[in-house]
């Protein structure tokens, strides 16, 4: 049982790790970024078809944007500053376009479901939608 004592506080450190914030942000970085595996899989699985939720792309930028703090502020390697620059573009822009198109979606007046846009009608129950251009005239 000392092996196990041994392998976890290795000469007074847990883990053998010198723990401190910066330690710990880099940790969490690694943590968030890594778990969008586990978002995706799971997604992908519910629905039987690849996915990429929101969520992922939430926890990517959450994950690089620490992992760059850590690089910046406490590693000061260029090679790992420069691999978490700029990362953040593409994840802020997924964000940006899933947000539209979600607001573009049309809710179907009768059975209040979520229908894509440019829908004539409702893929749900059949209910004619009401476009935006008939909304203006009318």
């Amino acid at each position: 049982m000392d092996w196990l004592t041994n392998l976890i506080w290795h000469h007074g450190k847990f883990l053998g790790v010198e723990w401190h914030v910066w330690k710990v942000v880099g940790w969490l970085g690694n943590a968030v970024f890594f778990s969008r595996f586990f978002v995706q899989w799971y997604a992908t699985e519910k629905l039987k078809r690849v996915v990429v939720p929101v969520a992922f792309w939430w926890l990517s930028l959450a994950g690089s944007l620490l992992l760059l703090s850590y690089a910046l502020f406490y590693q000061r390697d260029s090679v790992f500053i420069f691999a978490y620059a700029f990362t953040w573009i593409p994840y802020i822009r997924n964000l940006v376009i899933h947000r539209r198109h979600a607001a573009a979606h049309l809710d179907c007046p009768q059975c209040a479901k979520a229908c894509p846009p440019q829908s004539n009608f409702c893929f749900s129950c059949g209910t004619r939608l009401a476009l935006a251009s008939d909304k203006v005239t009318a």
